[in-house]
């Protein structure tokens, strides 16, 4: 009997520790099973507008330095020496013709011509004495009062105060106009240019005073090089460009000069300003870009275009590893914009898809849906 209750607690031992290895067994079999954390969504593609790259015609041009000239300028210079007591303008006035500008000091012309018709008024007085001898010498003559000499004599006095009465006259006037020389007016309606003197200034026939420029009738004088002469021609399109690349006026060639200037190796043309380039002036530096002729392109959106460290670079809509479409950072040369676009010199080809909207919040490589339909691509000639 002792025995068989020792077999029974044995057998009850062996099952307990059975049972927890049991338990234990099924607890790590649970704990293997236990299903993984779900994968990252993955990330989904930014909806973006391109436009496929596409051949348009672009302008073939060329900018130059320009200087505006009128076609009626005068450099005002004195007829007469003196120092300048007045100078009634500025540069940059609009002056009418017989406007005083300026006033030599006339002090000494002005005794000067009231010496001579002090002089006239002698002649005069003598003119008028022997005129009324004559007539009283002739009354006696006819008389028979006096002799066919002395009606004579008297002639002839009356004669030389006449010719000296009119000398005496014309050189008083000869002195009131040079004292005209001494008030420097317009020549014409137009615009007062640099004023390199000062009130006080001693000046001669050989000092610059100023110049007047009439402010119409204006011209472009442009300098083309030599190495482009053969392609110069009268009616080639001209934009006249402030220093800021805006157009300030639209001309076209009218001149070609038959000579190459040695001096400055180039060929003068000229073009004529728009009456209604009203912020052109006489004497002005601008920019004229001379307009060769168009050439089929592919051109770019301004909008479409980031630079990076000194680089030109857009994106494009291509293929993506894992299917669909991804933003690719594509280097670009490109030429001088016109208008709203670039020409593309290099790096794309006709028919990449440039991505034209949400370009800010792009990455490489980031997923992206393209729709077609971006804005609408103008003539890149500018026309």
């Amino acid at each position: 009997m002792a025995l068989v209750k020792g077999i029974g607690s044995a057998g009850r031992i062996f099952g307990g520790v059975a049972s927890i290895a049991l338990i234990a067994s099924l607890s790590g079999c649970n704990s293997s099973a236990k299903p993984q954390a779900p994968a990252a969504a993955a990330q989904q593609a930014m909806p973006v507008a391109v436009q496929p790259v596409a051949l348009n015609p672009v302008a073939a041009s060329d900018t130059y330095v320009a200087t505006i000239k009128g076609r009626r300028s005068a450099t005002l210079q004195p007829q007469v020496d003196g120092n300048l007591t007045k100078i009634l303008v500025k540069s940059g006035d609009s002056v009418k013709a017989g406007q005083l500008l300026m006033q030599i000091d006339p002090i000494k012309q002005v005794a000067t011509v009231q010496s001579q018709e002090g002089a006239e008024q002698q002649q005069k007085a003598l003119f008028d004495y022997n005129q009324t001898e004559l007539q009283r010498q002739e009354q006696l003559y006819k008389a028979g009062i006096i002799s066919k000499q002395a009606y004579d004599q008297a002639v002839q006095s009356f004669q030389n105060s006449k010719a000296a009465f009119s000398s005496a006259q014309a050189l008083t006037n000869t002195q009131k106009a040079q004292l005209a020389y001494y008030q420097i007016r317009a020549p014409f309606d137009g615009v007062v240019g640099d004023i390199p003197v000062h009130l006080g200034d001693y000046v001669s026939s050989t000092t610059m005073l100023t110049t007047v420029d009439e402010n119409k009738d204006l011209e472009a004088y442009i300098y083309i090089p030599t190495d482009r002469a053969a392609s110069v021609r009268n009616g080639l399109a001209v934009d006249l460009l402030d220093e800021s690349g805006n157009v300030l006026g639209k001309t076209a060639i009218d001149f070609v000069s038959p000579q190459v200037d040695n001096n400055l190796q180039g060929l003068l043309v000229k073009a004529p300003i728009p009456k209604s380039s009203e912020r052109l002036r006489s004497g002005q530096i601008v920019n004229a870009r001379v307009t060769w002729g168009t050439t089929q392109q592919p051109t770019v959106p301004v909008l479409a275009v980031t630079r990076i460290g000194g680089q030109d670079f857009v994106y494009v809509a291509a293929a993506g590893p894992k299917g669909g479409y991804a933003a690719h950072l594509a280097p670009v040369t490109l030429g001088a914009p016109v208008g709203n676009f670039y020409p593309v010199l290099g790096g794309l080809k006709t028919g990449d898809k440039v991505i034209v909207s949400g370009i800010q919040m792009l990455q490489e490589g980031a997923p992206v849906q393209p729709m077609e339909g971006g804005p609408p691509q103008k003539t890149a000639s500018g026309v």
